[in-house]
């Protein structure tokens, strides 16, 4: 096995160039979420171009490569997906710099993705005739050497972050459910993995008054004032004792002027926990507060924009046997043993079926979620080391 390992190290180092290239190109290209066609086809086209057979996009932006998939048989996933937080849609800007690389969404989870994309080349190079089977096969002077011969889906998913609610892996999992034998995201860096699923319930809350001139109608209800009650009283909510629960209003917006009372107030609201049951308690106690404020006659609104569902019990002696072969691949690649966390990830599906998932990183850096984000050049060459791994060790 250790000829294989360095195989692919070899791979990784000799196409770090490329990699890194590749990155700069992709981190550049918008994607928010729900808006990811211009990153879908540049993927969709680059996997085409590197040879990758059967390449094509699903309804949910999910730009996918079957590999050895057989009809009825079961398979295994591994996606890292091409959203952002982001809202641009112009081109990002990217700055390289001592042996970084900065740009909005460059690690979460660009580089994922980039790294997902060099293992798929490296696959691609494998397959003989297009037959559909993995063999051995040389390149030049340089032997290129697999594991397995069993079916892999690989998937550059959209919608994973925000109110892209995890779109693009719900469609796989509609699609392909009953045959999906594991699942692996590439999402954040190298020093942890995820393998337990933090669940979500997110809501846009709307308060609406009568408002009216700020001074001619001075002591009529004014909607941000009331929405500020709202939530006064939602941050009061006692958590559960066990496990961890979270709240979180994160957006407000409403108004008119300055000199306007205030008529329409909105808000963005959402709760996570690692247990199923203190999610339903703390949408018991949301709904008991919206209801408290409509009896008191206000008129106020909500839908749930979010819905991330946390685990349930699977097959255990499954689910530490695809830990340990992150723990392992990471341990190999990159010589650290990555810390163990529970979170929100494209794994919460998966997770909620009671199918072993778990999520690996591919790269060293810092500022997830900022715009001053910015990964380490030669921590790729890892990551693609850790992708191939998982898809072949």
């Amino acid at each position: 096995m250790t000829n294989f390992y360095q195989t692919w190290k070899a791979y990784a180092e000799k196409q770090e160039k490329e990699t890194i290239e590749l990155l700069k190109t992709l981190a550049k290209i918008p994607a928010p979420s729900n808006h990811e066609e211009k990153r879908v086809s540049f993927c969709c086209e680059w996997l085409k171009e590197q040879g990758a057979r059967g390449v094509y996009i699903d309804d949910a932006l999910n730009v996918i490569y079957p590999v050895n998939i057989r009809e009825g048989e079961v398979f295994d996933v591994y996606m890292a997906h091409l959203d952002v937080v982001f809202p641009d849609m112009e081109e990002l800007p990217l700055e390289e710099k001592d042996g970084r690389i900065y740009c909005p969404g460059v690690g979460d989870d660009t580089s994922c993705a980039v790294c997902l994309l060099m293992a798929a080349k490296y696959i691609a190079a494998l397959l003989k005739n297009g037959s559909g089977e993995i063999e051995a096969c040389r390149e030049g002077e340089e032997q290129f050497a697999v594991n397995r011969d069993a079916g892999m889906l690989l998937v550059w998913n959209a919608g994973e972050e925000g109110l892209g609610n995890l779109k693009g892996t719900k469609e796989i999992f509609r699609k392909y459910g009953g045959r999906i034998r594991s699942f692996c995201t590439f999402d954040s860096n190298i020093d942890s993995i995820v393998d337990r699923a933090v669940g979500s319930i997110r809501y846009e809350v709307e308060v609406r008054t009568e408002g009216g001139h700020s001074y001619n109608k001075f002591g009529n209800a004014n909607a941000i004032a009331r929405l500020s009650e709202v939530i006064t009283r939602l941050y009061q909510v006692s958590l559960p004792l066990e496990g961890k629960t979270t709240y979180n209003v994160g957006k407000i917006s409403g108004g008119t002027s300055i000199n306007t009372i205030a008529q329409c107030a909105s808000m963005l609201y959402e709760y996570r926990s690692d247990r199923k049951e203190n999610l339903d308690y703390m949408t018991k106690q949301f709904l008991g507060v919206i209801e408290a404020y409509k009896a008191d006659g206000l008129d106020i609104t909500y839908q749930v924009i979010g819905n991330r569902p946390c685990g349930i019990p699977g097959d255990p002696e499954r689910q530490r046997s695809l830990t340990k072969k992150a723990v392992s691949a990471v341990q190999k690649a990159a010589g650290i043993t990555p810390i163990r966390e529970a979170g929100s990830t494209d794994c919460n599906i998966p997770l909620s079926l009671g199918i072993p998932a778990v999520c690996a990183g591919c790269y060293q850096g810092k500022g997830a979620h900022t715009r001053e984000e910015f990964v380490e050049m030669d921590s790729l060459k890892i990551g693609v080391q850790i992708v191939l791994s998982m898809l072949l060790g």
